[in-house]
C-alpha cells in the first residue's frame, strides 16, 4: 500500500465527515497518510432542483468519478445510497466502512403528534409515509441536514421532514431546538439502497489492492441490495428501498409495497441470482 492516498469528496458537512471516517479508516488499516480533495457535484451546485422531476443519479458522484478517472484520486468517498447501480466503465468499489443505523428518522416540529405536511422530494420517503399517515400532503425540501432542521423548526418548510439515522449520528446531532427525532422501524419504512454505508470508489485496476482492508459484513448486505437496484435500474427517482440483514431482506416497491423476505447463505453467496429469483417471485422481472 502506498504512504499516501488522496480521498475525493463533496464538500458538505456531511460529506466531509465521512470522508474524515474513511481516511481515520484507511490510515489505521494501512498505514497510509490520507490527504482530502474537496469538490463540488453537479447536486451541489443545483440546490433547487427538484431530484424527482430532474433523477439524482450520478448528481453526486460524477464529478468524484471524473477525478479517479483522470488519477487526480485515488480513492472517492461518497454516501453509498448516492452510487447508481451500474458504476462508470473503469470503476469498481473497493470496499465499505462498517455500516451506521441505516434506519430513516421522522423529524417532527415540538409539539406535532401527527403531520399534515412533510417535507421530502424522495418518492421512496413519501410512498411509505403516505401508508403510515394517509392523509398527508408533500413539499420539496433541499439543503444540508442543518438547513433542513432549522426549517421544520421554524415553521418555514413543513410539520415535519425525513432524514437518515445515520447522517445525523455521523454529524454528532441527536438532538434540535424545536423539534423531535422518532425513528422509523424497517417494517414501517425501508431505507434507500446502501443507506447508512459508506462506499469506497476506486478504480477498476486498483480493487486488489484493497481487498481485505474494508468491511465484509456491510459489503455482504450491499451486494444484495445493490444486486436489486441494477436489476431493476433504481435511481432517486424511483420509490425502491432495499435493507438486507443477516437473514432477512426489507423490500419496498411501488408495485408490491413491503416485503419481508428470508435471505439464505446461497442469496449472500451469489446476489445476482438471489436479485434476479426475489423479483421474479414479486413480479417484477
Amino acid at each position: 500500500m502506498g504512504k499516501r492516498l488522496v480521498l475525493a469528496t463533496r464538500k458538505s458537512p456531511l460529506a466531509l465527515a465521512q470522508a474524515e471516517l474513511a481516511a481515520a479508516y484507511l490510515s489505521e488499516r494501512t498505514g497510509a497518510d490520507c490527504e482530502l480533495l474537496k469538490l463540488v457535484t453537479t447536486g451541489d451546485q443545483q440546490a433547487e432542483w427538484s431530484l424527482q422531476e430532474k433523477g439524482g443519479k450520478g448528481l453526486f458522484t460524477r464529478e468524484l468519478e471524473a477525478a479517479l478517472l483522470r488519477k487526480d484520486a485515488d480513492l472517492a468517498v461518497h454516501s453509498a445510497k448516492d452510487l447508481p447501480g451500474d458504476l462508470a466503465p473503469g470503476l469498481g468499489i473497493a470496499g465499505y466502512l462498517p455500516r451506521e443505523d441505516a434506519r430513516d428518522t421522522l423529524i417532527l416540529r415540538s409539539g406535532v403528534a401527527a403531520p399534515r405536511t412533510l417535507a421530502t422530494g424522495s418518492p421512496r420517503r413519501r410512498q411509505q409515509a403516505a401508508l403510515i399517515y394517509p392523509k398527508l400532503e408533500f413539499v420539496e425540501i433541499r439543503g444540508n441536514v442543518d438547513t433542513r432542521l432549522k426549517k421544520i423548526a421554524d415553521r418555514n418548510a413543513a410539520d415535519g421532514t425525513v432524514l437518515a439515522a445515520a447522517g445525523l449520528k455521523r454529524l454528532g446531532i441527536g438532538s434540535w431546538p424545536g423539534v423531535e427525532f422518532r425513528a422509523i422501524a424497517f417494517e414501517s419504512m425501508v431505507p434507500a439502497v446502501g443507506q447508512g454505508a459508506i462506499a469506497i470508489q476506486c478504480r477498476s485496476e486498483d480493487e486488489a489492492r484493497f481487498a481485505g482492508v474494508f468491511n465484509a459484513l456491510t459489503a455482504r448486505s450491499l451486494g444484495i441490495e445493490r444486486a436489486l437496484q441494477s436489476a431493476l435500474g433504481g435511481g432517486c427517482h424511483t420509490a425502491l428501498g432495499a435493507h438486507a440483514t443477516r437473514d432477512t431482506l426489507f423490500f419496498y416497491h411501488e408495485g408490491v409495497g413491503v416485503r419481508t423476505i428470508a435471505l439464505s447463505e446461497d442469496d449472500f453467496a451469489c446476489p445476482v441470482a438471489a436479485a434476479a429469483r426475489i423479483l421474479g417471485q414479486l413480479g417484477l422481472k
